[in-house]
């Protein structure tokens, strides 16, 4: 008897402490808490696109000196948004007045986009470039 009441008491010790175990374990958050979410950046892609096969989604981190210079060229079929981090640049859009972006600032650049661009600020440019470019 003495053993058959040992292994009920084993078993009922065992289930005891496994319950106040699991019990005691976290459990994965099912909503957001401290987050927040700000959409920086959007361009419709509808028509921009034939398709998106073998076309990748980059991101990059650019930097352009002061006084540096970004060539003119468009985004036909190369749409692009950016965020600028540092620094100022000056946009001189094709047919358009200039357009100055200071940190937090940035661009949606469709198919219709056509500029060049200068860092006019006394720092580095520093921005995030997010597109879809051409093979």
């Amino acid at each position: 008897m003495p053993r058959k009441h040992a292994i009920l008491t084993t078993i009922v010790l065992t289930v005891v402490f496994a319950s106040g175990y699991a019990a005691g374990q976290r459990q994965p958050p099912t909503t957001n808490v401290g987050f927040s979410e700000e959409l920086l950046r959007s361009l419709d892609l509808t028509g921009e696109l034939e398709s998106g096969e073998g076309r990748p989604l980059r991101m990059r981190k650019l930097t352009l000196q002061p006084g540096g210079v970004l060539g003119i060229h468009n985004h036909i079929g190369r749409p692009a948004i950016t965020y600028l981090l540092q620094g100022q640049m000056t946009y001189h859009p094709d047919g358009g007045p200039d357009v100055v972006v200071n940190p937090g600032g940035g661009f949606a650049e469709g198919r219709s986009t056509t500029h060049w661009g200068e860092s006019t600020g006394d720092v580095p440019a520093v921005w995030v470039a997010v597109d879809i470019p051409i093979p």
